[in-house]
């Protein structure tokens, strides 16, 4: 070791020296920046990085060592001979190339070591090969001890600095191969430099042929320059992949922040780095992910097994966030290579809102979505555990059926908004009456269900009374429409011992409730079951009865009181059943009414009168009874207009009959309809007045233009004083409203002898004409005769 450095510093140029230290570090970083390259690349690409890695390279080993040659001064002239100076640069860049591609080519820790070898062999046999070409006049004597050892220290040095792996691909990250490479030339050539010693002798001449020191001086000059422009060369490319790979990181950690799932990319447990999706899934900056450890937020073991024996197939887990809480997740894990290296990818799902949707279709399951309440299969099983229940118990169980009275009028005048409102309120209002072992439940639109364990039926009573009374204090809305139910009730076991039977029970009761008044409760008796069947049974048949040609109408003269002349005719709608017979208007029109089909039935009425009136050639009127829902009816007014146009009948011919009753319910929609069949053409007339809700401001508020006093008040008005008196009034009040008064029901010549002399205006009744089919009256509505006081009686 004193030899070498002994020979470093007494027989060689420092400066020289230094500078053959400078060009050894450029090509050694140069070579080792290609050769990186090299590792990246493949195919022909691969080939060529290596080429130029082994120039570099080797031209750097001989640039280094004839450098030095020039600074080593051994006192004795001195030159070179070019053959085999130009044999040591051969040598220096095949041994380098040869022992880059073992280390690239085979790739592996072993081939790597094997490589260096081959390249510091390389260094030897330029050195000695440079040594042989240089011509003393003297003898040059070798220590064989310390030629061995430049030769191991090339071999080892050399096979470090190939088995070293950047961990990136910036220049920094290739510093410690290049370090060892300069160390494994420099090494070598210093040691093998302090192995000779050179013995002066005149004898020797120095060949004319050899390159003196200023030739070898131009050819180490070329030589470094080559260095140079490589060493350049593996400059911009690395500073151009170092930018490439940088925006390629910035372009996939922008894609990776996109993400809405969270990327975790980690090596063993260590996250090497996170989107931003995850950094806000467990609350912590994504700065402060880098080099943490995964398992601090997916602490469960079995998941972290699961994810190792199954990669690639997701598995629930809980994350645990920065302040502690827990994340149910759906992880994956995904093999990667990142930056050159073997690592895995981590994708954590969100799993709070599918665990939210799957709660609320499960709610949804069992619930109704708009009142929050149970729907008709959570009841059905309620109701079942109950009966059981009640068995065990040798106790009652109640059933409560509720349906809202009027609601489909609800829907039509205030809209669906104000209906959905009524339904929330009225589940508010009655389950705030309910106590926790009673249950409410929506069945479907309108109807709800309670169920009630009991004692007695007296409970039962009285809950009911509380459910009505605290509907009948709550409205939809501050300005909606009153809130008004029917309740019906049977109990287990003593009406019913299966579900579905209590259940048609309890149905059966609320219809007898809704017939008897509404706004009432009523407990199911035996009786009932009959009535009700054989009131749905008549409901089946009466919706199917136009459509079957079971309907036909009737016709009943009207006429003036005076001059007895037929002025129209009033339309009475009559139901032939096939096994019932004739069935009354006063049972079948309450039932049209209450389930709808009056809507049907009464625009086939309307259609079917005004059309057999178009196709008389008298222009008689025609009366057209019209009930409570169609006029509240949103279609009704152009129901009408399009019946017109469609049978041709003049607006003035058609007289609609309107009962106080259809008023009440809304009298602003009401008196509405009224004005726009007015403005129509039509002339509306009020019916049976004196009964039901008689108020003589709806005189004054709605358009009438004709009284018809009920036939009640005309029977026995000759008679009857009182009677008498009533009649008088209305022909008085109609005389000073301007409207002429028709008196129905009239029978006896007396009675219409009575309202002749108080100036009634017109009449009807079985004296001028019993009802009957039209063609029974062709004598009035075609040839234009007039009905005299001598043939009412034949009629």
């Amino acid at each position: 070791m004193l030899t070498v450095v002994g020979c470093l510093v007494e027989a060689h140029d420092l400066r020289l020296v230094t500078l053959a230290a400078l060009i050894c570090a450029l090509s050694a970083l140069t070579t080792v920046c290609l050769v990186s390259h090299a590792r990246r690349a493949g195919g022909w690409a691969q080939i060529g990085w290596l080429a130029v890695a082994a120039a570099a390279g080797g031209s750097g080993i001989w640039a280094t060592h004839f450098i030095a040659m020039l600074a080593f001064e051994p006192g004795v002239p001195g030159g070179y001979d070019i053959a085999l100076t130009a044999l040591s640069l051969v040598i220096a860049i095949a041994l380098v190339g040869s022992g880059l591609s073992l280390s690239v080519l085979v790739g592996g820790a072993p081939a790597s070591w094997c490589g260096g070898a081959v390249l510091g062999l390389g260094i030897a046999a330029m050195h000695y090969t440079g040594m042989a070409a240089y011509a003393v006049a003297g003898h040059k004597v070798w220590d064989v001890t310390t030629v061995c050892v430049s030769l191991a220290l090339g071999a080892i040095l050399a096979g470090a600095a190939l088995s070293t792996r950047p961990g990136g691909s910036g220049m920094r990250h290739q510093l410690p191969g290049a370090v060892l490479l300069l160390l494994a030339i420099c090494s070598h050539h210093f040691t093998a430099m302090g192995a000779v010693t050179v013995i002066p002798d005149p004898t020797v001449v120095v060949s004319e042929a050899a390159v003196p020191n200023s030739w070898l001086a131009v050819a180490v000059a070329l030589a470094s320059f080559a260095i140079l422009l490589l060493a350049g060369a593996a400059l911009a490319l690395d500073l151009r992949d170092h930018r490439h790979a940088k925006l390629e990181g910035e372009r996939m950690r922008s894609l990776a922040d996109a993400a809405v799932e969270g990327l975790v990319v980690c090596t063993g447990d260590t996250i090497v780095s996170a989107n931003n999706s995850f950094a806000r899934l467990v609350g912590l900056p994504q700065g402060a992910l880098s080099g943490a450890l995964l398992s601090a937020f997916l602490p469960a073991e079995a998941a972290r097994i699961a994810l190792a024996s199954r990669p690639e197939r997701p598995a629930e887990a809980e994350l645990r966030q920065a302040d502690g809480g827990l994340v149910p997740v759906e992880i994956i894990m995904q093999p990667v290579d990142h930056a050159g290296r073997p690592h895995y990818a981590v994708a954590v799902r969100d799993l709070r809102g599918s665990r939210q949707a799957e709660n609320q279709i499960q709610f949804l399951a069992h619930h109704d979505a708009l009142t929050g309440l149970a729907n008709r299969a959570s009841f059905g099983k309620r109701l079942e555990q109950e009966m059981r229940a009640a068995d065990a118990g040798n106790r009652k169980l109640a059933v409560l059926c509720l349906d809202l009275d009027r609601f489909k009028e609800v829907n039509d005048l205030f809209g669906h908004a104000a209906g959905d409102a009524m339904l929330e309120n009225v589940a508010r209002i009655v389950t705030d009456e309910l106590d926790s072992t009673q249950m409410m439940a929506r069945l479907g639109g309108d109807e709800f269900a309670v169920l009630m364990p009991c004692e007695h039926a007296a409970a039962v009573g009285r809950l009911a009374e509380r459910i009505l009374e605290a509907l009948r204090s709550g409205k939809a809305e501050r300005t909606g429409p009153q809130i008004a139910t029917s309740i019906g009730i049977a109990l287990y076991p003593d009406d019913a011992q299966e579900r579905a039977a209590l259940l048609s029970y309890a149905d059966t009761a609320l219809y007898r409730a809704k017939s008897e008044g509404r706004g009432t409760y009523r407990f199911f008796e035996a009786k009932m079951g009959l009535e009700v069947r054989e009131r749905r049974l008549l409901e089946h048949d009466l919706r199917h009865a136009v459509a079957r040609g079971e309907m036909h109408l009737v016709y009943q003269p009207q006429t003036e009181v005076g001059s007895g002349d037929v002025t129209g005719f009033e339309v009475l709608l009559r139901w032939k059943h096939p096994e019932r017979g004739y069935v009354s208007p006063a049972l079948f029109i309450p039932i049209a009414e209450e389930s709808d089909a009056i809507l049907q039935i009464g625009e086939w009425v309307l259609r079917e009168a005004c059309r057999e009136a178009a196709s008389w050639p008298n222009p008689l009127n025609v009366a057209v009874n019209v009930s409570a829902v169609q006029i509240h009816s949103a279609h009704f007014v152009g129901l009408v207009h399009e019946i017109l146009l469609q049978t041709g009948l003049a607006p003035k011919r058609l007289e609609v009959e309107v009962t106080e009753t259809a008023l009440i319910r809304d009298p602003t929609r009401a008196l509405l309809t009224l004005r726009q069949l007015k403005a129509l053409g039509l002339r509306i007339a009020m019916d049976d007045f004196g009964t039901g809700y008689s108020s003589l401001s709806n005189l004054r508020s709605f358009p009438f233009d004709k009284i018809k006093i009920d036939a009640s008040f005309v029977r026995a008005v000759d008679s009857n004083e009182q009677t008498a008196a009533i009649v008088r009034s209305v022909l008085g009040l109609g005389r000073g409203l301007g409207l002429p008064v028709l008196a129905e029901g009239v029978e006896t010549e007396a009675e219409l002898g009575f309202l002749a002399a108080e100036q009634c205006h017109a009449a009807q009744g079985y004296l001028m004409g019993r009802p009957l089919p039209i063609a029974e009256f062709s004598g009035h509505t075609h040839d234009g005769n007039s009905v005299t006081a001598g043939e009412r009686k034949v009629a």
